[in-house]
């Protein structure tokens, strides 16, 4: 990796092996994007692509009358002067004047990448990457603006993000804050986005670029299940195994934006940030304001190249502490065995029998708590309920300890009941409306997070229960989106901050409480998917994929997610049947097939099945505990599409090539029709392998394929709905 500075022409060149990304000054300060794409020949001038010439009713700077923004591919544009495009900030002066003029002032190089202040980001030390600080000054504002480059050197990423500071005397206020704006020359790129809804989320979606405005948003005060904030341009040849990408993945958790604009002239403009709708942020003389950031990546060989590098990026260098690369326990949760009606001689039941068969983990969900028996008491009120827990939370833990087995707990922070102890002594503590009626989402209110007093109250709550305990794993749940945010704390010129003031709340208590308990696995989830992003991944290391845990939809969830996710951030568990969200049967063994791929475990009570059954579990945990850290850690590759066929096919392979591991499921039976061939991936050509009994070359494996009519002779019945196989391959 390196970052050049070439004094005479005003270029900067930050390349590693793959990647070359270039920025110019213009003569007037601009800074302007020159190429971005595989790595190229660093030369002295690139001035060469720069557009000097006008065009009819274009708008041209008034000293050159040659030079248009319009025209020219901008680093961080600006409405109100020569460019129309969709801009990616606007500044409001006292005056009402939005109109910037930001020019280059000065800038940093230095090894390493700095920490942005009160917001998750990758990190990395002064080995792994090199940064670009480009500071520019609009004088007549009084505001100067910092944009930051970090290149990777073992992966073909720039990330970005931006800083404001008031550095005049009168106050102004951002009305618009975006993370990255990156101007392509072309427009010869689909779009992809993951969207959905509870129980179908990042569900990929592909539609051809053209001039006008494509984008996907969330305004509900979290990520979404509805819009992942993760987008991909690819070319329309671009496949899982070659072509051109470049993906946006935003490290925020509330309210976003991504947009790609096409200009009528030919160039494409992405931008990703803040949601700037409702959102207004004032800044007083020598405040400043940092944006989140955004983790741009490409690759010229295909999608499941791309998903790789996200994958190793995030695993080492953006989730933290003891869990960090580290396979994940085997875990059983109660929820769906025994939802709130629980006592703690029933808990222990399935503890047992959980332990019997080698689980390593139990998890107590929600009712543990307060007035809790259903859903629409006791939130906010962290203090065990001694009806169900007689001798608290450290009384069971210790039990569970006995047992040989983890505990962990499910908590939800950011909520309350009106039926609670907690609403009724702090009522002006939600998001509420003055003169209004409050939303109500599972029968809940949401707490003033932009509130440091909140804050503090539900971290001295939790910090009693915890630490009077031994707790190794904390289920953080969200069950609602933010509505009425109105904070009857702030001003009314203040009240455009609240909604990124409650993601940076939520941040603090995730950084106290990692702190306090830096042993404590976290799990994030959000109705399941509803806050699955990067943003997130920083704090609590894996997610809770979906609440939906049928099998044959949870194909189709995993491997959306799988695009910009790791495999080990997806909790994915065995549930009961017939299934909770769908009705559905499938066998046991499908159920585990699917739930292989992510962090393990189950949401059943083990009691309730057979004899057989309860055999076949105890093989699953056998076979889990051998193969997870391949499954959660090794390179993962899609095969055959959920979305494209009646069938899926993923595998995942050892770093040294020498193991693999093939899933492959029917979703649906087609009579008459031959079931083809699989291609493998990401094997060694020239090694043998054993898979079945039998040795085949690497490059038989990965060229020819494997003949799914084989695995049908061998006794996987793949002529069923919803049957499934999942073997394992090793070099000889």
């Amino acid at each position: 990796m390196n970052i050049v500075y070439n004094k005479t022409s005003n270029h900067f060149h930050l390349y590693n092996d793959r990647i070359s990304y270039i920025i110019g000054i213009t003569v007037g300060g601009d800074i302007i994007n020159l190429y971005y794409g595989k790595r190229i020949h660093d030369r002295d001038d690139f001035s060469h692509v720069i557009f000097r010439m006008g065009l009819p009713n274009v708008a041209v700077d008034a000293d050159t009358e040659s030079y248009s923004k319009e025209l020219n591919r901008q680093e961080y544009s600006s409405f109100g002067t020569t460019d129309f495009g969709v801009q990616a900030f606007e500044i409001e002066m006292e005056n009402g004047s939005r109109i910037s003029s930001f020019s280059y002032k000065s800038h940093k190089i230095y090894a390493g990448k700095p920490v942005i202040t009160g917001l998750p980001a990758t990190y990395a030390d002064e080995s792994e990457a090199m940064t670009l600080d480009i500071t520019l000054k609009d004088e007549l504002a009084g505001v100067g603006l910092v944009l930051s480059y970090t290149i990777f050197d073992k992966y073909p990423v720039v990330a970005r993000h931006t800083v404001f500071k008031n550095i005049g005397e009168a106050k102004v206020k951002i009305t618009r804050a975006l993370s990255c704006c990156l101007d392509l020359p072309d427009q010869n790129y689909e779009w992809m986005q993951f969207s959905g809804a509870w129980a179908r989320e990042r569900i990929p979606e592909i539609k051809k670029l053209s001039t006008g405005v494509t984008y996907i948003e969330s305004r509900r005060g979290v990520s979404s299940a509805n819009q992942n904030p993760f987008v991909i341009l690819k070319r329309p040849n671009t496949d899982e195994f070659m072509g051109e990408a470049i993906a946006f993945s935003f490290v925020y958790s509330g309210n976003f934006i991504a947009l790609a604009d096409g200009s009528t002239h030919g160039r494409l403009r992405m931008l990703m940030g803040i949601n700037p709708d409702r959102f207004a942020w004032p800044l007083e003389s020598g405040e400043s304001f940092e944006t989140p950031e955004v983790v741009i990546a490409m690759t010229d060989s295909g999608l499941n190249d791309l998903s790789h590098t996200y994958h190793r990026l995030y695993n080492n260098n953006l989730v933290r502490g003891k869990w960090k690369n580290k396979p994940r326990p085997i875990l059983i949760n109660n929820w769906e065995a025994t939802f709130m009606d629980f006592t703690e001689d029933s808990i222990l039941k399935i503890a047992s029998k959980a332990k019997d068969a080698g689980v390593e983990l139990f998890v107590l969900d929600d009712g543990w708590f307060g007035d809790r028996d259903d859903d629409f008491a006791g939130l906010g009120d962290w203090v065990e309920n001694p009806k169900k827990l007689p001798q608290g939370m450290a009384g069971l833990s210790k039990k569970i300890n006995d047992l040989g087995l983890k505990f962990g707990f499910w908590i939800e922070p950011e909520m309350v009941n009106p039926d609670s102890n907690l609403f009724r002594r702090h009522p002006d503590w939600i998001l509420a409306a003055p003169g209004r009626k409050s939303s109500l989402g599972r029968h809940q209110l949401v707490l003033d997070y932009s509130r440091k007093e909140v804050v503090d109250h539900i971290f001295d709550m939790l910090y009693a229960v915890i630490s009077s305990s031994k707790i190794d794993y904390i289920k953080w749940d969200m069950n609602r989106p933010l509505t009425e945010v109105y904070s009857v704390a702030a001003s009314s010129e203040e009240q455009g901050m609240i909604a990124h003031k409650y993601v940076l709340g939520v941040y603090s208590l995730y950084s106290r409480l990692t702190e306090a308990f830096p042993d404590i696995l976290f799990e994030s989830c959000s109705s399941g998917g509803n806050r699955f992003d990067a943003g997130m991944l920083y704090y609590a290391p894996q997610a809770w994929c979906s609440d939906n845990t049928d099998a044959i939809d949870r194909i189709r969830i995993q491997y959306g997610s799988s695009y910009g996710y790791p495999l080990v951030s997806m909790g994915a568990h065995v549930s009961a049947v017939p299934n909770q969200q769908t009705g559905r049967s499938t066998s046991i063994d499908t159920r585990a097939n699917v739930a292989y791929f992510g962090t393990f475990g189950y949401e059943l009570d083990l009691n309730e099945i057979s004899d057989e059954e309860f055999e076949l579990v105890k093989k699953q945990i056998e076979f889990m505990k051998e193969n997870r850290e391949l499954i959660q850690f090794g390179d993962f590759y899609r095969l055959r599409s959920p979305f494209e066929k009646d069938q899926c096919a993923w595998m995942v392979v050892s770093e040294d090539k020498s193991k693999a591991i093939v899933g492959f499921y029917c979703m649906r039976s087609n009579v008459n029709v031959l079931p083809g061939f699989l291609k493998l991936a990401g094997l060694d050509e020239n090694k043998k392998y054993k898979m079945e009994g039998k040795i085949y070359f690497g490059d038989e494996l990965m060229n020819m394929g494997l003949s799914v009519l084989e695995f049908q002779k061998k006794g996987f019945a793949l002529a069923r709905d919803f049957d499934s196989f999942v073997t394992v391959i090793e070099a000889v």
